[in-house]
């Protein structure tokens, strides 16, 4: 009985409420803009990886080399448009 209950799942999803529990607490303490930033981030980037690893099962396929590689464009491509983004309208660099 023991092979049959699904503990990677179950602990996957208590894992995912204590983030979003820690991500909360920006909302409801007086946190400055900077830490507040830095926890929902950190947080979401947890977040995302536990979900991609353990209810996507990302890595349980043979082909898990060409589904990260394919992860670790998108997140390149997203840095670029994010930076990209900031350096013209922001710190006016064009």
């Amino acid at each position: 009985m023991k092979e049959l209950f699904p503990r990677k799942q179950v602990m996957g999803f208590v894992f995912s409420l204590i983030l979003t529990a820690i991500a909360l607490t920006v909302y409801f303490f007086d946190m400055s803009f900077a830490l507040g930033a830095t926890i929902l981030l950190i947080t979401a980037f947890i977040q995302a990886a536990v979900q991609l690893v353990v209810f996507m099962h990302a890595g349980e396929t043979e082909d898990k080399k060409s589904i990260y590689t394919t992860l670790y464009y998108g997140f390149f491509i997203a840095v670029v448009t994010v930076f990209g983004t900031l350096l013209t309208l922001v710190w006016g660099y064009y």
